[in-house]
């Protein structure tokens, strides 16, 4: 099945008048994405590892009909910015199962590494979690960056990780097929508990597992949860193009850049036999509001002010390949011998692909340290509500996404400003869901409640 990529639905320019929503979703971490937001009086950043402020911060995103929440996650502790910006917190997983007890329609995704985790145990976590929360669960595939000393291996190659990311995924699949759906019958009389008919080894061998199955979880509600795919590199996109219900790429900061990667991984779903239309392309937006622009640019100066230049700049030298910036001064350009090409970055290559751009435009270090803890190298509106609404469906209508990661760059007004006061215009121009349109995840993005079979 090929679809022309053109006939995605209605038409550039007329989407929300021919009846098509945004998916949304917002990102959660406790602080707010911007590295300096902690330190603003009333942040709750004593709060990162209190089941409360999640709880809050979900049951808004909830209440404004958000149709997920997504939890990043990191596997080491970076000794060069913990003194001036907390670091990843809690287990996804773990977190994920104890907000699934305190809502009752938002989905919930959780980021787990394919480098360094094995197929079976996060197939036994996600069919677990989706029956925790009956239906509700959602996986974000990342191959990771970093983290290797604590594993004790090397980090592989980008090809490889990626290799190893799309064996990892198909591995999954068949684990959550390896029940039917009626494998459960739970015949007291006769003393049948499973149809054994309908559970079976997977039997898989390949380049890099080998797991004989059955998974020992019986199927869960989606049968498979949904699994999103961080990463917008060429390898990234071939991957969501086998695999992912969701893409959650960097957002592109002009139109240009936004609808080019759109029509990309379209492009790429349809080449690998798959409906084009049930994959969904959600960049990443951090929106700094206000209740006013002006009130908004205050905001973004406060939270410029916060910054802990220095520790930017190391973060900002591991996006760029580790390239050396301890000698330039701030308002200097980083000179471009200093830059891997890349094709050898072996690290985020998507985001960085970013980064140089921006360099050839000009910016100094002190900007892109800027831009760098602000937003992780998403894209950064600054406005009042009315402004960011205009700004999120601009994109939709050009179809340079079919929604977006919302990451508030701080908390807790930068997300209750989302919630209570862009989310509503949104609604109100009957661009956004009012309701829940089902229980399960899948059924609240609109996808195939019975997933085709394993992609070879």
């Amino acid at each position: 099945m090929t679809i022309d990529i053109d006939d995605l639905g209605a038409p550039a320019g007329q989407r929300v008048a021919q009846g098509e929503q945004l998916v949304l979703a917002t990102l959660i971490g406790g602080v707010g994405n911007h590295a300096g937001a902690w330190r603003r009086p009333n942040s709750r950043v004593e709060e990162k590892y209190d089941l409360a402020l999640f709880r809050d911060v979900v049951t808004w995103a909830e209440r404004a009909k958000l149709h997920a929440v997504f939890l990043a996650d990191g596997l080491r502790l970076d000794l060069d910015t913990v003194s001036s910006q907390p670091f990843a917190g809690l287990e996804p997983v773990t977190l994920l199962s104890a907000l699934a007890a305190v809502t009752e329609h938002i989905g919930l995704i959780g980021s787990i590494s394919t480098t360094f985790s094995e197929p079976y145990n996060v197939a036994r976590q996600l069919a677990s979690l989706d029956h925790i929360s009956g239906g509700r669960a959602g996986w974000n595939l990342v191959t990771s960056a970093w983290g290797e000393e604590n594993f004790g291996r090397e980090l592989p190659p980008h090809a490889e990780r990626y290799e190893r990311g799309a064996e990892f995924a198909e591995v999954l699949l068949k684990l959550f097929d390896s029940w039917g759906p009626g494998a459960v019958r739970i015949d007291r009389a006769a003393g049948v508990y499973a149809d054994v008919g309908q559970v079976a080894p997977i039997d898989h061998v390949g380049k890099h597992f080998s797991v004989a199955g059955p998974l020992n979880v019986a199927r869960s509600p989606q049968g498979r949860p949904i699994i999103a795919q961080a990463g917008s590199s060429g390898d990234g996109q071939a991957v969501a193009a086998r695999f992912a219900d969701l893409v959650f790429t960097t957002g592109r900061i002009t139109h240009d850049d936004s609808i080019e990667f759109y029509r990309s991984v379209k492009s790429q779903v349809s080449a690998a036999g798959r409906d084009p239309r049930t994959v969904k392309v959600l960049p990443g937006v951090s929106p700094i509001i206000g209740e006013t622009e002006a009130a908004a640019r205050a905001v973004e100066k406060e939270l410029n002010g916060l910054i802990d230049l220095e520790s930017g700049r190391a973060k900002l030298s591991r996006q760029l390949g580790n390239a050396f910036l301890d000698d330039l001064e701030l308002d200097e350009q980083i000179p471009a011998e200093r830059l891997p090409a890349e094709e050898a970055v072996e690290g985020r290559r998507s985001r960085y692909g970013v980064y140089l751009t921006l360099i050839e435009d000009g910016w100094t270090l002190r900007r892109l340290i800027e831009w760098e803890v602000a937003s992780s190298g998403h894209f950064v509106p600054v406005g009042a509500p009315e402004q960011i609404a205009d700004l999120l469906l601009e994109r939709f209508e050009a179809r340079g996404a079919d929604g977006f990661i919302l990451l508030p760059s701080y908390l807790p007004e930068g997300l209750t400003l989302l919630t209570e006061a862009v989310i509503p215009i949104l609604q109100e121009r009957g661009a956004f869901q009012t309701e829940y349109a089902g229980q399960t995840l899948r059924e609240n993005l609109g996808l195939n409640a019975q997933p085709a079979p394993v992609p070879a």
